[in-house]
């Protein structure tokens, strides 16, 4: 069996999570609206993969607008809210952009990603994810969730494809 750098240089698509993956999954609450936030390096790495030209999706069971349009901001190409059966859309997702199992990485930390973690070439997960999602993820990032987790699979996905830090970083 491989190990997941070894798969990394397939990489052409990432899924994340939101809560638990992209922010803490701590909500806050300021006058009955919910505060979320999100790490910068994260954000930075996301824009970046985008601009060399992977394709990074959302899937997730929260149902924030002001997450999705900020997600969509960085480039992401969809954004897939409230999603209750996350293989049914992961399943749209490699229909309509024609992408195989194998070219996928996906962040999850908890039991509603568990199945579709189950599909991909890369599975992945923050250091704080639940223990099912621990015991079948091909890499345990050591940050936790919300705390640069995404930033540290893209940095090695791109680094495994010479495809981090290039004269591009520096053409934006």
């Amino acid at each position: 069996m491989k190990s997941y750098k070894e798969k990394l240089p397939l990489i052409k698509t990432f899924i994340f999570d939101v809560d638990g993956v992209l922010t803490t999954g701590e909500v806050l609450l300021n006058d009955g609206k919910v505060i979320r936030t999100m790490h910068s390096k994260d954000g930075y790495a996301i824009q970046y993969a985008v601009k060399m030209g992977y394709r990074i999706l959302i899937i997730t069971g929260g149902n924030s607008v002001d997450v999705k349009e900020r997600l969509l901001g960085l480039g992401i190409e969809e954004v897939f809210l409230s999603s209750h059966d996350k293989v049914a859309v992961y399943e749209y997702c490699r229909s309509k952009y024609a992408f195989t199992d194998q070219e996928v990485l996906y962040m999850g930390d908890d039991i509603p990603d568990y199945k579709v973690m189950q599909m991909v070439g890369v599975s992945t997960c923050p250091q704080d994810s639940a223990v099912e999602i621990k015991s079948i993820s091909d890499y345990q990032s050591p940050i936790f969730g919300g705390k640069g987790c995404v930033r540290d699979v893209i940095e090695q996905t791109l680094r495994s494809q010479n495809n981090w830090f290039t004269e591009k970083a520096f053409a934006w």
